[in-house]
């Protein structure tokens, strides 16, 4: 089994708190040889859908060295989850879980704005200690 981000845990209560029912720990996904694992999926029904919402969810807690050094491994990570997501699973929306401490701090430094310019994300704002999400960012 793969190491466990830091926050793991902290992340998947913050998630069934606000209703979400987690369906994999991690979601496993393939193509041909090429396998990957996202830290979680999750789902929750909306009142008026049937379907409700899916998301895969990449829980980083920066908590390396370089702030810099994770947020490549983290921009890798997604975009090639995003092209497995789509080939498997296209209605899951995948986000990157960030903690509070790092999204104030190095997400809004100008390097990563640029970034987050040219290849998107959705982010998920949490806060480990707390086990709560506070931002949604599409």
């Amino acid at each position: 089994m793969s190491n466990r981000d830091l926050f793991h845990f902290a992340v998947k209560r913050a998630l069934q708190k606000q209703g979400w029912q987690i369906t994999a720990d991690p979601l496993v996904l393939e193509i041909e040889e090429v396998l990957v694992k996202i830290d979680l999926a999750a789902e929750r029904l909306i009142a008026a859908e049937r379907n409700g919402e899916r998301i895969a969810v990449e829980i980083k807690s920066f908590a390396g060295d370089s702030a810099v050094n994770e947020f490549h491994t983290a921009l890798g990570q997604c975009l090639d989850y995003q092209i497995m997501l789509e080939e498997n699973e296209p209605d899951r929306v995948l986000y990157l879980a960030v903690p509070i401490d790092v999204y104030t701090t190095f997400f809004q430094t100008r390097f990563a704005q640029i970034v987050l310019g040219r290849y998107p994300l959705k982010l998920m704002v949490y806060e480990p200690v707390l086990e709560e999400i506070l931002e949604w960012i599409n």
